[in-house]
């Protein structure tokens, strides 16, 4: 097939992405990676250009996905600056190592670039950013196409996967209140979420690469995503359901949530996708439970 680099190798979908490229037959894999870099990934910081040039000319990537980037919405509403760096700045160092090479280059980016009051969101809705994080996400795309013009934008929900530790996800997150069945925990039962495994959102980069691979005109913006409505609420449930563990002491909050505004209902229509043959699901229950399992305390 070809040569795929990917950023942001050691986070959550990055992990994924590795494994779902070095399963494929036919992709030779470089991960990037900063703070948790080790074993087979190159530790490369992304904010410094010389370094990423020197790596991508060297590798001389086909496809380049660019998954690194501050994630978590309440950490970007306090440093704007080092989130900008990230999103913003490291995105337009990243996209011209990619075109200077002749890469197609992916740029991961996330439903919150939606106000969430019209879903479900098209590609060719106009983004209307709540919060800061969805804000400095939507300025990384908008870098991202204007320096690589034939590049693609995938926006993706709420993630969840094999993690490494509980909070790595803002899904499994919610675990560590349904285990403790002593508290009371009040649960947001407002906002919609769609939870989405990083394995599939992983399979839907490789259809795509494959896809581009084959068609160069394909690029802009797509949509991928769960299909299941739920909200942290819901969600907390589940996990309690799958376990057999009682959920009386979770408590559903109907208000707005706190900390940085977030989307109603950012649902992302996914047709786009689906109608070029890509796509991978799984039910949300029964994935929660293998990715939680090692976590459940005895």
């Amino acid at each position: 097939m070809g040569r795929v680099l990917i950023t942001g190798a050691s986070g959550l979908l990055g992990r994924a992405l590795m494994q779902e490229f070095q399963g494929a037959t036919g992709w030779e894999v470089l991960g990037l990676a900063y703070s948790r870099a080790g074993g087979r990934l190159k530790k490369v910081d992304l904010r410094d250009q010389a370094a990423v040039r020197e790596t991508v000319q060297e590798f001389k990537p086909d496809i380049l996905i660019h998954s690194a980037a501050q994630r978590r919405p309440d950490v970007v509403e306090k440093d704007e600056e080092a989130t900008s760096a990230l999103n913003v700045e490291a995105t337009r160092t990243v996209a011209q190592a990619a075109v200077d090479v002749g890469a197609f280059l992916v740029y991961i980016s996330t439903d919150y670039v939606f106000d969430g009051k019209s879903p479900p969101h098209k590609v060719t809705d106009a983004p209307n950013p709540l919060n800061k994080y969805g804000a400095s996400k939507l300025a990384g795309e908008k870098t991202a196409l204007e320096v690589a013009k034939d590049g693609a934008v995938l926006r993706v929900p709420i993630l969840y996967g094999p993690i490494e530790a509980i909070d790595e996800s803002a899904v499994t997150v919610l675990f560590g209140a349904v285990q403790n069945l002593g508290q009371t925990a009040k649960m947001s039962d407002y906002e919609r979420r769609y939870p989405t495994h990083v394995g599939d959102v992983a399979a839907v980069c490789r259809q795509l690469a494959e896809k581009r691979l084959q068609d160069p005109s394909l690029h802009g913006v797509f949509h991928w995503s769960g299909d299941e409505d739920m909200t942290k609420y819901t969600m907390a449930v589940a996990m309690a359901e799958v376990f057999s563990l009682p959920s009386s002491h979770l408590v559903a909050d109907k208000e707005p949530s706190g900390g940085a505004p977030r989307p109603y209902n950012a649902h992302l229509d996914v047709s786009r996708l689906r109608d070029l043959g890509i796509g991978k699901t799984r039910p949300f229950r029964e994935s929660i439970k293998e990715v939680l399992q090692p976590f459940l305390q005895k």
